[in-house]
């Protein structure tokens, strides 16, 4: 069981700081003052996440690994995140789209990881799902107020949903490390969720204006596995390159 406790908080870790590094790039660049503050918050509340999240991975592996290994050692075949978070940020509408679908799935998740067997990650999801309550709110607000506004911005949004809607398929596919995790009391059927998350997105895009995609068609996966699209690697180069040219540098 320890290495499928050690898969399972990898993932929720993974995705945390992938994503985190993903708002981050926007610091400095974002289309509004205001709007480039809360960016970097929403990627500093997922930093905090992650840290939890990768600190208890490490604990779980028994081998010596920490939080900073975790982030900044592993190449990306070893990295556990969904293919949604990893990929680029594209224009505003597209890293919105990004957010508002991965809030969506991650409020549902939290709040079934409040009940979990694990009092560790219990405690960590009790404190996260307050944080990404919040970012959920925010990005469904902004995916009414975009998509519902000018001629332009609805039809980047549009063309943003379409084109990161096969992405989501992902969250919601299962595996042996979620059917061992849900037996022991730890985790939950990612197919659960499926239902009340498009219900709920759904309802936003409607608001907005906007088309939900049609069912089908191409639905990449295998990011929980190790198997991730060509942005990942490009990513851990940037994020890892201090670490991996001076190991050990602290400040």
């Amino acid at each position: 069981m320890s290495t499928a406790r050690h898969e399972y908080l990898l993932r929720f870790g993974d995705n945390a700081l992938i994503l985190s590094q993903r708002l981050g790039e926007w610091c400095g660049k974002g289309p509004a003052l205001e709007e480039d503050m809360a960016l970097t918050n929403v990627a500093l509340d997922l930093l905090g996440q992650a840290r939890l999240l990768l600190s208890l991975a490490a604990e779980a592996a028994g081998n010596g690994a920490d939080e900073d290994s975790l982030a900044y050692h592993r190449d990306d075949r070893e990295f556990r995140n969904v293919l949604l978070v990893e990929q680029p940020n594209g224009n505003y509408a597209d890293t919105l789209a990004r957010q508002f679908l991965f809030d969506a799935w991650s409020s549902l998740a939290l709040r079934r990881l409040l009940t979990s067997g694990d009092a560790a990650l219990a405690a960590i999801a009790e404190k996260a799902v307050k944080e990404v309550s919040y970012h959920l709110r925010r990005s469904s607000d902004l995916m009414v107020r975009l998509g519902d506004g000018t001629e332009r911005s609805h039809a980047m949004l549009q063309a943003a949903i379409d084109k990161l809607w096969p992405y989501s398929h992902e969250l919601f596919i299962g595996d042996a490390v979620d059917a061992e995790m849900t037996a022991a009391g730890i985790g939950f059927d990612p197919a659960s969720l499926h239902d009340e998350w498009l219900a709920y997105v759904r309802e936003v895009l409607a608001e907005a204006t906007l088309k939900l995609p049609a069912a089908g068609g191409w639905m990449p996966k295998g990011g929980k596995q190790g198997l991730h699209s060509e942005h990942l690697s490009k990513l851990l180069a940037e994020m890892q390159v201090l670490q991996r040219s001076h190991p050990g540098a602290s400040w």
